[in-house]
């Protein structure tokens, strides 16, 4: 992917990573459309900074994501990044038989299905342009669990393993897939993270982000150093030792 020129498209960027990744790209010279579902929040942001575009999504609602679809490409045929930012974290307990379920489902949908009906939204359209990218949003807890988030830590090696397998579907075409895998970062998506020790400040984040995209343009996976630990754990062989780490140091970490 290259850092400028594009016209790029990303749901889920209303707030934390999502909406600091907005306004990186956008101000290295991307057109950038963020997606929300809440109107007097992507009002507020476009006020902030008029140089984003907005439009409404809901990425739970498959009628919501073919509607925000249509609008997109109406208004921005010249599309061709689609970053699949939306996604929730939630704690759950297992052993409680009534205490996971809704928050499971609510999970899947947001953080599998919704990437899932986003991609298939814009598939057609991308690759349809001389050069498009696909960027996947997964976690270092796709690589190693969280004990209190089960269905999120699925949820993102599911991802994982959907970018693997859709860049070997489009290998040879017009259409890349890039994976970014966070660590844990200082945003709301958990209760505490925004003060935890552990967790990566958002501004140092996306600054390594967006060196790493302006370096390595053909990466497949967007990796920042914090989050190596969790990533290969099971390459150097001390998996279990990273497990126990991140369940004794951090309980909202990611």
């Amino acid at each position: 992917m290259n850092i400028s020129g594009n016209t790029i498209f990303i749901p889920g960027a209303t707030s934390g990573i999502g909406l600091a990744l907005a306004r990186a790209l956008n101000a290295r010279g991307n057109t950038v459309i963020i997606g929300g579902r809440r109107t007097d929040l992507l009002e507020s942001i476009a006020r902030e900074t008029p140089s984003l575009r907005t439009v409404q999504v809901d990425t739970t609602d498959a009628d919501s994501i073919r509607a925000a679809a249509a609008t997109v490409l109406a208004e921005h045929p010249e599309l061709n990044v689609l970053i699949t930012m939306a996604g929730i974290m939630r704690v759950e307990d297992w052993t409680t038989p009534a205490g996971f379920l809704d928050t499971a489902e609510a999970t899947v949908t947001t953080n599998l299905l919704g990437p899932i009906r986003l991609i298939a939204a814009f598939i057609e359209h991308l690759r349809s342009m001389n050069a498009a990218t696909i960027m996947t949003v997964s976690s270092g807890l796709a690589f190693a669990p969280l004990r209190v988030t089960p269905t999120y830590n699925a949820t993102k090696a599911a991802i994982h393993m959907l970018s693997e397998s859709l860049r070997l579907q489009f290998d040879g075409s017009s259409v890349s897939v890039v994976e970014l895998e966070p660590p844990a970062v200082r945003t709301a998506l958990m209760p505490g993270q925004e003060e935890s020790e552990f967790a990566m400040p958002l501004d140092d984040f996306i600054s390594e982000v967006m060196a790493l995209i302006e370096t390595q343009p053909e990466a497949t996976e967007i990796q920042v150093e914090n989050v190596k630990f969790l990533r290969y754990g099971e390459a150097r062989g001390d998996y279990p030792q990273v497990v126990a780490t991140l369940n004794r140091l951090d309980p909202h970490g990611h």
